[in-house]
């Protein structure tokens, strides 16, 4: 028990730069409190003292402003930073090395009975405000940022915001320095970075490069043709962009046609 609380002690040191002393951590911190009375919470649970084991759990919604039912099942290492309005599902199970920031659900979409609360493999961070709702994966090191209402399982390594909740960011296989370094400290703020892509802007800068490749292509083609001794019009090419072309008719009768005069003087 009490190498689990200096491991808890030790993990807000890491993850939250505000903390000070032990003294400090240990009268100050609503989240070492909650996870602290959950332990007992959920060993009541287990010995079959339920209604003890929910008492318990009230008790520290009542001192904490966090609720985490008796019958969850929580990591080690676990932090939740802040904590007022945290709710923590029956069934839901949390990793170990585990972030949760304010107002965090990990809650169930149905009334029936099991696993109706989500999964947050190891090293998962959920910023303020977010909902992670039934019985999904969130996968390890995964991010979700702040306010993001999560439904949908979510891969390893990536980071999903919004609503519903939509993967922005997959990590890379192998981790650079700067993510290394990130997992080393075990912090990333509310889920998000200062350098986590817009979607929007991501999607013009898709548009951009997909313009820039056509634009690339067009020159190719008449360098190609001017090549085979024709004279092009590069302005008259330009204005075929947008014109839909006839689908090719294969007969013998069309491949011994050859081109009009007129066409030839277009070229």
């Amino acid at each position: 028990m009490f190498n689990r609380l200096k491991e808890d002690i030790q993990c807000v040191f890491d993850r939250d730069p505000a903390a000070r002393t032990t003294l400090e951590v240990l009268t100050n911190y609503p989240g070492i409190h909650a996870i602290t009375m959950h332990r007992f919470a959920h060993w009541l649970w287990n010995a079959n003292f339920k209604w003890l084991g929910r008492q318990v759990s009230t008790t520290s919604r009542w001192l904490t402003g966090i609720e985490i039912h008796p019958g969850a099942l929580i990591g080690r290492r676990f932090f939740i930073d802040h904590g007022m309005g945290v709710v923590i599902g029956e069934t839901a199970q949390i990793g170990d090395d585990v972030t949760l920031y304010h107002g965090v659900t990990l809650g169930g979409t149905s009334w029936q009975k099991g696993k109706r609360h989500p999964t947050l493999a190891d090293n998962v961070v959920v910023g303020a405000g977010a909902k992670v709702l039934g019985p999904i994966l969130i996968g390890a090191g995964a991010r979700i940022g702040s306010n993001a209402v999560v439904v949908s399982e979510v891969p390893e390594g990536a980071t999903v915001v919004g609503i519903p909740g939509r993967v922005v960011q997959k990590r890379p296989q192998e981790d650079d320095k700067r993510t290394q370094f990130a997992k080393k400290i075990g912090f990333d703020a509310y889920g998000s970075t200062k350098d986590m892509p817009d979607p929007v802007a991501h999607a013009f800068n898709s548009m951009l490069d997909h313009i820039e490749a056509m634009d690339n292509q067009m020159k190719s083609m008449c360098e190609a043709i001017k090549i085979l001794g024709a004279e092009i019009d590069e302005e008259l090419l330009l204005k075929l962009i947008d014109c839909k072309v006839n689908p090719l008719d294969n007969s013998e009768e069309n491949s011994q046609k050859k081109p009009s005069q007129k066409t030839t003087e277009n070229l």
